[in-house]
């Protein structure tokens, strides 16, 4: 039920902004839930569990094992439970230190050292995803920067009405153990995504980014 409520919440935040703002989106869809190929079925049966893309086929699959979330601030967030432990850490984004290019006389911020970007797309980021490790018994697995360069704006933690501290993002661990799925929704008026980082085998294998949905 809830992940029906943010959809709903998402798409009406949408259409708002599509009125509002008429830019080019670059963003690439080629690591798109949809786009997941037929050999990584698995992948894509996991990742309807616990997606917004993957929604529309949830229906009858069982929920995967989650890993908790032991620790959340402004900058780092940390899942720990069954050997496993997950650290994700923000960085400061510095306009100085990239080639920013903008649409329509320099109102939109469209891409970012060449590249497409998401998270607050349109205008400057204000943090960065710099870290993503996984430390699985005494292997530790570092997803790649190729894999983070592009995201920005990162949310941990959110309060509910009760103000209570929440968060939307979780750690899955798939049913045959062999995979771990990193999950991150990061939610904004202008332009939410949510990522998932496939970890398979002690291994990085592969994100999932979405962001169409959610707009």
């Amino acid at each position: 039920m809830t992940r029906i409520i943010l959809a709903i919440f998402c798409f009406s935040l949408s259409l708002i902004t599509i009125a509002q703002d008429d830019y080019p989106d670059y963003r690439s869809k080629r690591d798109n839930f949809i786009k997941i190929p037929s050999q990584q079925k698995d992948i894509r049966y996991d990742l309807a569990t616990f997606t917004m893309a993957g929604l529309d086929e949830s229906v009858g699959k069982q929920p995967l094992q989650t890993i908790p979330a032991v620790n959340a601030e402004s900058n780092f967030m940390k899942f720990e439970g069954n050997g496993i432990q997950v650290i994700v850490r923000s960085g400061v984004f510095e306009p100085s230190k990239h080639k920013l290019q903008y649409y329509d006389e320099n109102k939109y911020l469209v891409k970012i050292d060449g590249k497409p970007y998401y998270g607050n797309y349109g205008q400057k980021p204000v943090t960065t995803i710099s870290e993503v490790t996984v430390i699985i018994g005494k292997d530790t697995v570092h997803v790649p920067q190729i894999a983070l360069f592009d995201l920005y704006n990162p949310t941990f933690t959110y309060r509910d009405q009760s103000g209570t501290v929440k968060t939307h993002n979780g750690v899955y661990l798939s049913a045959d153990k062999h995979r771990i799925y990193v999950y991150m929704l990061n939610r904004e008026p202008k332009s939410s995504y949510e990522v998932t980082w496939v970890i398979q085998d002690k291994q990085y294998f592969r994100r999932v980014l979405d962001f169409g949905l959610l707009q």
